[in-house]
């Protein structure tokens, strides 16, 4: 559930730090004053779109922190686990908006993703908005509204899945009917090019090897002269720098012994006589390896000819022919499988077979929750006064399927003007539609597993005895979780465990918002202010204090 939250700098709020009780908690004031913006900054916090319009005018950025109990929420634990974003029993979620219209997001403290603030705020707060009942006119909120209440929302999901898997295997099957042809001349075309580049046999490092065997082979002459020119000068021709050395070593390392400060340079001359020593040998020996051999040479030409000439073919560079080669087989296999018509069919057939199953499934499940739907949002109806009205909800085939099933969904009201069954929105008055609108939310919400429930004037049409009955249909969903519920009606206010006044004043030029906590005699006032108008009587005190009463 919501305990905590704090709005700084958010459209004309300020600063505001609220606590939240359990039960039914009613927020009310002048028309004006913000009721809503403490919705809209919750929203946020859940991962609504947010823009710069919501930084309050002259400040630099918004925030709002919102902290959650979720002890008893074991799939939210598993969540944050998931994510690494693992708090204590409280969760908090924090959303910060900059004057470009830039945010940030964070989740127990540590940088999250909007979309990561959103997932987890659906298992916390269902949020109702004043407008809800016009969306109830549209067939897929029907439905969407109708699997949610049965629990269905996941198979759902399924069942979408499998109908683009489906439709993919049912394309690639057309597509491999249609363009047979053309695919048998680009099967023919790769069969002919990897002919090509199997016969060369090129390998990923020869090219490599053959142009360092080339460039020796085509300075063979020069290498060797080379080799013995400095073979001579270091330790065959009678001045060769190995005998000079040898003396110049010899006669220092005598000399040594008169002054032990040659002893060092006569050390130097010595390893200088093992590196040379090592020279020479390296050198003798790659005189003895390196020879004349026109034939090899002309071998590696014509092999580098071969290789150039398909690589000219192919237009690219000889190193990625055989890159080139891998990806052409790759293809092959792809085109030897869609030439595979039958393959093709099975796998659509199978494709179709496991989305009916599936949507199968999905449909019963809906036809048992539809039948139970239709009578307790009647029974609802009755209470808010729609007695005659009957809720029926009604699954219409859908022929070949689709992504969301095998039926569309769709909500009829019947009693309330004749008595056939019609569509809700060729039926119901704006008055009546925001009643049903009332009486699937309250339904649909109680059979959900979030903690917290939102709503938003969606009282609005309802007054007199009606808006009491609403008010009693609040209070028993508060007894069961958390509600809060924005109203200008009295009679639901009334029947509400704790209640928040919102007001709105100029400061030093500066219109803000502000929410107070009312106790018993601050209700009296609010509800009597809700009931009167502009002046507050002794009557309409007295009717506030017996409206309470009776809620007592």
């Amino acid at each position: 559930m919501l305990r905590h939250l704090t709005i700084r700098d958010f459209v004309i709020v300020d600063r505001l730090e609220l606590e939240f009780d359990l039960g039914f908690g009613a927020l009310t004031g002048e028309t004006g004053a913000g009721k809503s913006i403490l919705i809209d900054a919750l929203a946020l916090a859940l991962g609504e779109r947010a823009d710069a319009g919501v930084v309050r005018a002259g400040c630099d950025k918004a925030e709002v922190a919102a902290t959650f109990d979720v002890a008893k929420l074991p799939e939210v634990a598993a969540w944050l686990k998931g994510n690494d974003l693992e708090g204590e029993d409280e969760l908090l979620l924090r959303r910060v908006v900059d004057a470009g219209g830039r945010s940030r997001a964070y989740i127990n403290g540590s940088p999250a993703t909007v979309q990561q603030l959103r997932e987890v705020g659906e298992w916390l707060v269902d949020i109702h908005g004043q407008h809800a009942h016009q969306s109830l006119l549209r067939s897929d909120a029907q439905r969407l509204l109708l699997d949610a209440h049965a629990g269905l929302t996941g198979l759902a999901r399924e069942v979408g899945a499998a109908w683009r898997a489906w439709r993919e295997a049912d394309q690639a099957l057309k597509t491999a009917s249609e363009g047979a042809e053309a695919l048998l001349r680009e099967r023919e075309q790769l069969e002919w090019q990897i002919g090509e580049l199997d016969t060369l046999a090129f390998g990923e490092e020869e090219w490599a090897t053959l142009d360092v065997e080339h460039r020796r082979l085509g300075h063979a002459a020069s290498l060797i002269e080379g080799a013995q020119f400095a073979l001579g000068v270091l330790a065959e021709d009678d001045a060769a720098c190995e005998r000079q050395i040898d003396s110049v070593a010899t006669r220092l390392a005598g000399l040594a012994d008169y002054d032990p400060a040659l002893a060092e340079v006569a050390e130097l001359l010595g390893s200088v006589q093992a590196e040379l020593t090592e020279a020479v040998s390296s050198l003798r020996r790659y005189a003895d390896r390196v020879d004349l051999d026109p034939e090899r040479l002309a071998e590696v030409e014509r092999r580098m000819d071969a290789v150039m000439s398909a690589a000219r073919k192919f237009r690219v560079p000889p190193p990625e022919l055989p890159a080139l080669l891998v990806g052409w087989k790759q293809r092959l296999g792809e085109l030897e499988a869609s030439a595979d018509l039958a393959g093709l069919e099975a796998k659509r057939a199978e494709a179709q077979k496991l989305y009916m199953r599936k949507a199968e499934e999905l449909s019963k499940g809906r036809r048992q929750a539809a039948s139970e739907m239709g009578d307790k949002v009647s029974a609802v109806m009755r209470q808010l006064a729609l007695a005659s009205g009957r809720f029926e909800v009604v699954l219409m085939p859908v022929d070949g399927g689709a992504a969301y099933g095998l039926e569309q969904i769709e909500f009829r009201i019947g009693g309330l003007a004749g008595n056939d069954a019609k569509p809700l929105a060729k039926v119901a008055s704006g008055g009546e539609l925001s009643r049903i609108s009332l009486a699937i939310r309250v339904l649909t919400s109680r059979s959900a597993a979030v903690p917290t429930l939102i709503f938003d004037e969606v009282d609005v049409g309802i007054g007199g005895g009606v808006a009491e009955i609403v008010g009693r249909l609040l209070h028993e969903l508060g007894e069961e979780r958390q509600v809060l519920c924005v109203t200008h009606l009295p009679q639901v206010a009334a029947q509400a465990d704790w209640q928040w006044q919102v007001s709105k004043a100029t400061r030093e030029g500066v219109t803000l918002s502000a929410i107070q906590p009312l106790d018993q005699g601050g209700r009296v006032q609010e509800i009597a202010r809700m009931l009167g108008g502009v002046e507050i009587t002794d009557i309409t005190l007295q009717h506030a204090r017996e409206l309470l009463r009776c809620t007592a």
